[in-house]
């Protein structure tokens, strides 16, 4: 299986950056930070099957800064799935839990573009629930 640490990191420092917004651990004037990660063009299958892109992202993390306390975001069966052109395609399982004892999983695939500068910054993301 092929491994890049670049694109894992990417996809663990964004949840730990995630799970902080969400549980209100973060400051609340950090939310540009946070969506500096995704590209202007990203665009988002959730688990519900509805798409949303970069200005639905932005407003549904204006909604529920702090609305999950105590959640904890764990991701794990990291794998490259390609890369080619600037673009880099990764699968990952993520398992949620908060202080209410909310628990999903979900295997998500997502695409990168990578900038100029060699980081890399979110395009495409599809979840699907795990029984």
């Amino acid at each position: 299986m092929p491994t890049d640490p670049v694109c894992f990191a990417a996809v663990i420092d964004l949840h730990v950056l995630i799970q902080q917004w969400l549980a209100g651990a973060a400051q609340s004037d950090q939310l540009p930070a946070l969506m500096a990660h995704f590209s202007p063009s990203f665009s988002m299958i959730g688990l519900s099957g509805l798409q949303l892109d970069h200005a639905g992202l932005h407003a549904l993390f204006t909604q529920a800064y702090g609305k999950r306390p105590g959640l904890e975001i764990g991701i794990d069966e990291l794998q490259l799935i390609a890369q080619a052109d600037g673009l880099t395609v990764v699968h990952y399982r993520e398992h949620q839990h908060d202080a209410r004892v909310l628990h999903s999983v979900r295997r998500s695939t997502a695409v990168f573009e990578q900038l100029k500068n060699g980081s890399l910054r979110w395009l495409r993301l599809h979840e699907t629930p795990c029984p």
